[in-house]
């Protein structure tokens, strides 16, 4: 075989998401763009706030000397200092520059901290549903996974069921706040069980456990929800994320990592991570995007079309009959399957030019995912297929 049997199985497992776009790509090819209803990716439709643009421009026409040289393997002084202010704002936490590693997005930031902090068969935790990347991403780094299902009524994380499932080789825990796929925000009543529970048992095991909390989502809340701070509930915690939703730049492949300053050894994490971002072959995030974002720690997308999306959508499909949790943030919802099986409900969906990805493909069979971060007009014009579907799935379509 011209590759590894490894990476061909994996390839195999996590392919529903790509499956499901090119199949899509037929479809348009075949029915036209404004007749098929594609809400498999969640590659936003929204472009990057103005400032972004003031801001390449004035760096495009006012370059730097040397502003394209190699860098600090942790990334530009000024942009994680920026970084590091707004942190420390919203979570009352004392961070600083120190504690922040530029990183080629989310998927790099949670690739260096993995390596970081795993040694050979050690478990980390992961909240089903879940993302499919950390399961990869995890046995990049030699670790297993350990999948514990949330709270089926709420998507909020179980507790006790987290408490249940450490072991003495448990290493840390993934969690995402806003959730792909479900699109809950985690409480704060949560994160602050989560962290007491962790104190004790890291008592109890004479070991550090984390908590790897990936937040490129943390920006988009809705209905004046705050996304609560990690910081302020949980000591050994690491934030990832990225500026891929918050400014609309998802190919550039921007985002940092942050440590908690109260973390076991953070300085000895720092130096470690530091290393792994240069040894993993990022080295650097890309140093225009590093110049760019330090002036934009507080801009973001427009938060209400996304809200206005998730509005329409989830009033009408709830008023067909469909069962979601109404998701607080992200743009994702996550609905129940009316048919048992999820890939045959998906592939149901497609006769009605409606591209879904099952929930099989997250941990999470007998759930459905779309990604709402479409042009409005698709999800309008989308909404009398729902309606068919709705009603050859046997459910009671208003």
């Amino acid at each position: 075989m011209t590759i590894a049997s490894k990476v061909s199985a994996a390839i195999e497992r996590s392919s529903w998401i790509r499956r499901m776009f090119e199949e899509g790509a037929a479809l348009t090819a075949k029915y036209g763009a404004e007749n098929i209803y594609d809400f498999t990716l969640g590659n936003p439709s929204v472009e990057p706030p103005a400032a972004f643009h003031r801001e390449l421009r004035r760096i495009a026409e006012l370059p730097v000397t040397g502003m394209h040289r190699y860098m600090n393997n942790a990334g530009y002084e000024e942009t994680r200092a920026a970084v590091a202010k707004r942190l420390a704002e919203n979570s009352g936490t004392p961070v600083n520059s120190s504690h922040i590693i530029m990183t080629c997005g989310a998927g790099g930031a949670l690739n260096v901290t993995l390596k970081t902090i795993l040694n050979p068969g050690e478990e980390v935790i992961i909240l089903a549903p879940f993302f499919v990347e950390y399961k990869f991403y995890v046995d990049n780094h030699g670790g297993v996974t350990t999948e514990v299902w949330t709270d089926p009524a709420t998507f909020q994380p179980d507790i006790d069921t987290i408490e249940a499932a450490i072991t003495d080789n448990t290493r840390a825990i993934i969690i995402n706040s806003p959730n792909n796929p479900t699109g809950v925000v985690y409480s704060a009543e949560t994160l602050a069980a989560l962290g007491q529970m962790l104190e004790r048992k890291q008592v109890e095991l004479d070991r550090s456990l984390y908590v790897i909390s990936d937040e490129p989502y943390a920006r988009l809340a809705f209905d004046g929800t705050i996304v609560p701070p990690v910081f302020k509930y949980i000591r050994n915690a690491i934030m990832v994320t990225s500026h891929s939703k918050d400014l609309a730049l998802p190919g550039e492949r921007i985002g940092f990592l942050a440590a908690n300053p109260a973390m076991d050894e953070v300085e000895l994490f720092m130096e470690g991570a530091v290393f792994c971002n240069r040894v993993l072959g990022f080295v650097n995030a890309p140093a225009l995007m590093q110049r760019l974002v330090a002036t934009l720690q507080k801009e973001s997308v427009n938060i209400d079309e996304y809200q206005e999306k998730r509005d329409l959508l989830y009033n009408h499909l709830t008023d067909l009959g469909f069962s979601m949790v109404k998701p607080g943030g992200g743009f994702y919802l996550f609905p129940k399957s009316p048919v048992a099986d999820d890939v045959e409900f998906v592939r149901l969906a497609q006769k009605h030019n409606i591209l879904l990805v099952p929930g099989s493909g997250f941990g999470a069979p007998g759930y459905f995912r779309i990604a709402y971060c479409v042009d409005m007009g698709i999800i309008e014009r989308s909404l009398p297929a729902w309606k068919k579907l709705a009603e050859v799935s046997g459910l009671k379509a208003g």
